[in-house]
Protein backbone atom coordinates (compact mmCIF):
# COMPACT_ATOMS: atom_id res chain seq x y z
CA UNK A 1 0.00 0.00 0.00
CA UNK A 2 1.72 3.12 -0.82
CA UNK A 3 1.73 5.65 2.31
CA UNK A 4 2.12 9.20 2.14
CA UNK A 5 4.94 10.81 4.50
CA UNK A 6 4.43 14.30 4.14
CA UNK A 7 3.51 16.50 6.58
CA UNK A 8 1.10 19.51 7.04
CA UNK A 9 2.45 22.68 8.76
CA UNK A 10 3.36 22.76 12.29
CA UNK A 11 0.47 24.27 14.55
CA UNK A 12 1.53 27.48 15.98
CA UNK A 13 1.26 26.82 19.74
CA UNK A 14 3.30 27.83 23.00
CA UNK A 15 5.42 25.02 24.33
CA UNK A 16 3.63 24.98 27.20
CA UNK A 17 0.08 24.23 25.85
CA UNK A 18 -1.53 21.32 27.32
CA UNK A 19 -0.77 18.15 24.91
CA UNK A 20 -3.89 16.51 25.13
CA UNK A 21 -7.49 17.76 24.20
CA UNK A 22 -9.97 16.65 26.96
CA UNK A 23 -12.62 14.11 24.92
CA UNK A 24 -15.80 15.19 24.42
CA UNK A 25 -18.77 13.03 25.55
CA UNK A 26 -20.64 10.21 23.22
CA UNK A 27 -23.97 11.81 21.95
CA UNK A 28 -24.96 8.81 19.86
CA UNK A 29 -28.52 7.93 21.51
CA UNK A 30 -28.43 4.44 21.23
CA UNK A 31 -24.41 3.62 20.86
CA UNK A 32 -23.28 0.97 23.80
CA UNK A 33 -21.77 2.43 27.12
CA UNK A 34 -19.02 1.08 28.94
CA UNK A 35 -17.67 1.26 32.27
CA UNK A 36 -14.33 2.20 33.62
CA UNK A 37 -13.53 -1.12 34.18
CA UNK A 38 -13.86 -2.27 30.78
CA UNK A 39 -11.69 -4.54 28.98
CA UNK A 40 -13.00 -3.88 25.33
CA UNK A 41 -13.74 -0.87 23.01
CA UNK A 42 -14.78 -1.51 19.62
CA UNK A 43 -14.08 0.74 16.70
CA UNK A 44 -15.66 0.58 12.86
CA UNK A 45 -12.67 0.98 9.95
CA UNK A 46 -14.83 0.91 7.02
CA UNK A 47 -16.03 -2.75 6.58
CA UNK A 48 -13.42 -3.77 9.82
CA UNK A 49 -14.21 -4.18 13.38
CA UNK A 50 -11.22 -2.92 15.44
CA UNK A 51 -11.99 -4.11 19.11
CA UNK A 52 -8.84 -2.85 21.91
CA UNK A 53 -8.66 -4.77 24.67
CA UNK A 54 -7.33 -3.75 28.23
CA UNK A 55 -4.89 -6.80 29.37
CA UNK A 56 -3.00 -4.63 32.50
CA UNK A 57 -2.10 -1.45 33.41
CA UNK A 58 0.74 -1.13 35.96
CA UNK A 59 2.05 1.73 37.53
CA UNK A 60 5.95 2.37 37.46
CA UNK A 61 7.26 5.14 39.74
CA UNK A 62 10.72 7.76 38.77
CA UNK A 63 9.07 7.91 34.73
CA UNK A 64 12.13 9.80 33.83
CA UNK A 65 14.56 6.62 34.51
CA UNK A 66 11.91 5.61 31.41
CA UNK A 67 11.49 8.69 29.30
CA UNK A 68 12.81 11.79 28.72
CA UNK A 69 16.70 10.11 29.61
CA UNK A 70 17.96 13.14 27.38
CA UNK A 71 16.22 15.70 28.59
CA UNK A 72 16.86 17.96 31.60
CA UNK A 73 15.00 17.25 35.01
CA UNK A 74 13.78 20.71 34.95
CA UNK A 75 12.22 20.86 31.68
CA UNK A 76 10.85 17.34 31.90
CA UNK A 77 8.84 18.48 34.69
CA UNK A 78 7.59 21.50 33.20
CA UNK A 79 6.68 19.60 30.28
CA UNK A 80 4.76 17.27 32.65
CA UNK A 81 2.95 19.97 34.97
CA UNK A 82 1.89 21.51 31.59
CA UNK A 83 0.02 18.98 30.99
CA UNK A 84 -2.19 17.93 34.38
CA UNK A 85 0.42 14.66 35.25
CA UNK A 86 3.03 14.27 37.77
CA UNK A 87 6.56 13.28 38.09
CA UNK A 88 6.55 10.41 40.57
CA UNK A 89 4.63 7.65 38.82
CA UNK A 90 3.64 6.50 35.37
CA UNK A 91 0.69 4.52 34.49
CA UNK A 92 1.38 2.05 31.52
CA UNK A 93 -1.68 0.19 29.65
CA UNK A 94 -1.12 -2.99 27.81
CA UNK A 95 -3.34 -2.94 25.06
CA UNK A 96 -3.73 -5.76 22.25
CA UNK A 97 -6.51 -5.31 19.36
CA UNK A 98 -8.55 -7.58 17.77
CA UNK A 99 -9.27 -7.17 13.85
CA UNK A 100 -12.27 -9.10 12.57
CA UNK A 101 -11.89 -8.46 8.46
CA UNK A 102 -12.58 -10.88 5.54
CA UNK A 103 -13.75 -13.80 7.87
CA UNK A 104 -10.10 -13.42 9.87
CA UNK A 105 -9.86 -12.71 13.33
CA UNK A 106 -6.68 -11.13 14.03
CA UNK A 107 -5.16 -10.47 17.15
CA UNK A 108 -2.27 -8.23 17.67
CA UNK A 109 0.04 -8.88 20.56
CA UNK A 110 -0.97 -11.03 23.45
CA UNK A 111 0.00 -8.96 26.55
CA UNK A 112 1.55 -9.92 29.62
CA UNK A 113 0.16 -13.46 30.40
CA UNK A 114 -2.34 -15.57 29.04
CA UNK A 115 -5.19 -15.08 31.86
CA UNK A 116 -5.05 -11.25 31.17
CA UNK A 117 -5.78 -11.71 27.43
CA UNK A 118 -7.99 -14.14 28.07
CA UNK A 119 -9.99 -12.47 30.32
CA UNK A 120 -10.09 -8.89 27.65
CA UNK A 121 -11.29 -11.51 25.07
CA UNK A 122 -14.02 -12.81 26.83
CA UNK A 123 -15.48 -9.23 26.96
CA UNK A 124 -15.03 -8.70 23.71
CA UNK A 125 -17.31 -11.75 23.26
CA UNK A 126 -14.29 -13.86 21.79
CA UNK A 127 -12.71 -17.04 23.23
CA UNK A 128 -8.74 -17.69 22.09
CA UNK A 129 -10.31 -20.67 20.10
CA UNK A 130 -12.35 -17.93 17.67
CA UNK A 131 -8.37 -16.28 16.56
CA UNK A 132 -7.23 -17.24 13.32
CA UNK A 133 -3.98 -14.85 13.73
CA UNK A 134 -1.71 -14.02 16.13
CA UNK A 135 0.36 -10.90 14.71
CA UNK A 136 3.54 -10.36 16.88
CA UNK A 137 4.44 -6.61 16.07
CA UNK A 138 8.00 -7.13 18.54
CA UNK A 139 8.79 -9.82 21.06
CA UNK A 140 9.20 -7.91 23.91
CA UNK A 141 7.91 -9.91 27.02
CA UNK A 142 4.34 -7.74 27.08
CA UNK A 143 3.64 -9.11 23.35
CA UNK A 144 4.59 -12.38 23.95
CA UNK A 145 3.54 -13.07 27.87
CA UNK A 146 -0.04 -14.52 26.09
CA UNK A 147 1.09 -16.70 23.34
CA UNK A 148 1.48 -20.15 26.12
CA UNK A 149 -0.35 -21.56 28.96
CA UNK A 150 1.88 -23.07 30.73
CA UNK A 151 3.31 -25.58 27.39
CA UNK A 152 0.37 -25.16 25.49
CA UNK A 153 -0.43 -22.84 22.56
CA UNK A 154 -3.16 -20.23 24.19
CA UNK A 155 -4.42 -19.89 20.51
CA UNK A 156 -4.86 -23.44 19.28
CA UNK A 157 -6.41 -22.88 15.94
CA UNK A 158 -4.02 -19.87 14.93
CA UNK A 159 -1.69 -19.20 12.67
CA UNK A 160 1.63 -16.66 13.52
CA UNK A 161 2.74 -14.22 11.96
CA UNK A 162 6.15 -11.82 12.69
CA UNK A 163 8.43 -9.60 10.67
CA UNK A 164 11.66 -11.56 9.56
CA UNK A 165 13.91 -9.30 10.94
CA UNK A 166 12.25 -9.12 14.39
CA UNK A 167 12.50 -13.19 14.27
CA UNK A 168 15.84 -13.31 13.21
CA UNK A 169 17.09 -10.68 15.77
CA UNK A 170 15.83 -12.65 18.84
CA UNK A 171 16.04 -16.41 17.62
CA UNK A 172 19.73 -15.51 17.72
CA UNK A 173 19.62 -13.78 21.50
CA UNK A 174 19.50 -16.43 23.51
CA UNK A 175 16.31 -14.65 25.10
CA UNK A 176 14.48 -16.91 27.61
CA UNK A 177 11.19 -15.30 26.72
CA UNK A 178 11.86 -16.11 22.87
CA UNK A 179 12.53 -19.34 23.50
CA UNK A 180 9.46 -20.26 26.11
CA UNK A 181 7.27 -18.31 24.44
CA UNK A 182 7.85 -18.11 20.54
CA UNK A 183 10.06 -21.25 19.48
CA UNK A 184 7.52 -23.44 20.36
CA UNK A 185 5.61 -21.63 17.77
CA UNK A 186 8.13 -21.42 14.94
CA UNK A 187 6.71 -24.07 12.58
CA UNK A 188 3.46 -22.25 12.63
CA UNK A 189 4.97 -19.06 11.91
CA UNK A 190 5.21 -16.91 8.64
CA UNK A 191 7.32 -13.88 8.29
CA UNK A 192 7.07 -10.89 6.32
CA UNK A 193 8.70 -7.70 5.41
CA UNK A 194 7.87 -3.79 5.40
CA UNK A 195 5.34 -3.73 3.19
CA UNK A 196 3.77 -7.02 2.98
CA UNK A 197 0.22 -7.81 3.76
CA UNK A 198 -1.27 -10.13 6.61
CA UNK A 199 -4.59 -10.30 5.50
CA UNK A 200 -6.42 -7.81 2.59
CA UNK A 201 -6.20 -4.06 4.23
CA UNK A 202 -3.36 -5.36 6.97
CA UNK A 203 -0.06 -4.07 5.78
CA UNK A 204 2.91 -4.57 7.79
CA UNK A 205 4.93 -0.67 7.79
CA UNK A 206 8.31 -1.07 9.13
CA UNK A 207 9.06 1.21 12.41
CA UNK A 208 12.67 -0.39 13.42
CA UNK A 209 14.65 1.13 16.30
CA UNK A 210 12.39 0.44 19.65
CA UNK A 211 13.42 -3.20 18.50
CA UNK A 212 15.43 -4.63 15.12
CA UNK A 213 12.46 -5.60 13.38
CA UNK A 214 9.50 -3.65 15.59
CA UNK A 215 6.60 -3.30 12.98
CA UNK A 216 3.18 -1.19 12.97
CA UNK A 217 0.16 -1.89 10.78
CA UNK A 218 -1.74 0.36 8.35
CA UNK A 219 -5.52 -1.07 8.25
CA UNK A 220 -7.44 0.35 5.58
CA UNK A 221 -11.51 -0.62 4.27
CA UNK A 222 -13.86 1.84 2.95
CA UNK A 223 -11.85 4.29 2.27
CA UNK A 224 -10.96 4.58 5.99
CA UNK A 225 -7.80 3.91 7.63
CA UNK A 226 -6.51 3.64 11.24
CA UNK A 227 -2.59 2.64 12.11
CA UNK A 228 -1.81 0.01 15.15
CA UNK A 229 1.33 1.52 16.04
CA UNK A 230 2.16 -0.74 18.45
CA UNK A 231 5.45 0.50 20.75
CA UNK A 232 6.23 3.36 18.13
CA UNK A 233 5.50 6.06 21.46
CA UNK A 234 5.03 4.64 24.93
CA UNK A 235 3.86 7.70 26.33
CA UNK A 236 1.22 9.77 25.06
CA UNK A 237 3.06 13.12 26.36
CA UNK A 238 6.81 12.15 27.04
CA UNK A 239 7.08 10.30 24.31
CA UNK A 240 4.27 11.04 21.12
CA UNK A 241 4.53 14.41 21.95
CA UNK A 242 7.99 14.68 22.02
CA UNK A 243 9.56 12.06 19.63
CA UNK A 244 13.34 12.75 20.29
CA UNK A 245 12.98 12.64 24.24
CA UNK A 246 14.99 9.18 24.51
CA UNK A 247 13.22 5.94 25.95
CA UNK A 248 14.85 3.38 27.92
CA UNK A 249 13.38 0.52 26.34
CA UNK A 250 14.02 1.88 22.58
CA UNK A 251 16.87 -0.73 21.66
CA UNK A 252 18.00 2.29 19.13
CA UNK A 253 16.95 5.56 20.37
CA UNK A 254 17.85 7.30 17.27
CA UNK A 255 15.86 5.03 15.19
CA UNK A 256 13.37 4.96 17.20
CA UNK A 257 13.12 8.80 17.05
CA UNK A 258 13.35 8.96 13.39
CA UNK A 259 10.39 6.44 13.88
CA UNK A 260 8.33 8.64 15.36
CA UNK A 261 9.06 11.68 13.41
CA UNK A 262 8.35 10.17 10.31
CA UNK A 263 5.59 8.36 10.88
CA UNK A 264 3.49 10.83 13.65
CA UNK A 265 4.14 13.37 11.06
CA UNK A 266 2.52 10.83 8.12
CA UNK A 267 -0.37 10.40 10.93
CA UNK A 268 -0.85 14.38 11.67
CA UNK A 269 -0.64 14.93 7.80
CA UNK A 270 -3.46 12.37 6.78
CA UNK A 271 -5.74 13.09 9.43
CA UNK A 272 -5.37 8.91 10.42
CA UNK A 273 -6.26 7.77 13.86
CA UNK A 274 -4.36 5.47 15.50
CA UNK A 275 -3.71 3.00 18.27
CA UNK A 276 -1.15 2.45 20.75
CA UNK A 277 -0.36 -0.50 22.47
CA UNK A 278 0.61 1.72 25.41
CA UNK A 279 -1.48 4.61 25.52
CA UNK A 280 -4.18 5.35 27.91
CA UNK A 281 -6.89 2.68 27.20
CA UNK A 282 -9.37 2.60 24.91
CA UNK A 283 -5.59 3.46 23.55
CA UNK A 284 -6.75 4.94 20.25
CA UNK A 285 -6.63 8.87 19.22
CA UNK A 286 -5.71 11.48 16.58
CA UNK A 287 -2.23 13.13 15.97
CA UNK A 288 -1.47 16.63 15.38
CA UNK A 289 1.33 18.92 15.08
CA UNK A 290 2.16 21.02 17.39
CA UNK A 291 5.38 23.16 16.95
CA UNK A 292 8.61 20.69 16.74
CA UNK A 293 6.13 17.53 18.06
CA UNK A 294 3.09 16.49 18.17
CA UNK A 295 -0.11 16.81 20.05
CA UNK A 296 -2.30 13.79 20.95
CA UNK A 297 -6.43 14.05 20.58
CA UNK A 298 -7.76 10.65 22.56
CA UNK A 299 -10.69 9.84 20.49
CA UNK A 300 -14.29 10.39 21.70
CA UNK A 301 -17.41 9.08 19.67
CA UNK A 302 -15.49 8.67 16.63
CA UNK A 303 -15.53 5.61 14.84
CA UNK A 304 -17.87 3.81 16.77
CA UNK A 305 -18.77 0.37 16.29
Amino acid sequence: MPLSLTRRQALAATAAAPLVAAPLPALAQDAPMTGPTSKARTFKVGDMTVTTLLAGTAARDEPQTIFGLNVDPDEFAAVSEANFIGTDMAQFYFTPTVVRTGGNTILFDTGLNPDAITAALAEAGLSPDDITHVVLTHMHGDHIGGLMTESTPTFSNAAYVTGQAEFDHWAAAGNEGFDAKVKPLAEKMSFLGDGDAVASGVTAMAAFGHTPGHMTYMLESGGAQLLLAADLANHYVWSLAYPDWEVRFDMDKAAAAASRRKILGMLAADRVPVVGYHLPFPAAGFVETRDDGFRFVPVSYQMMG
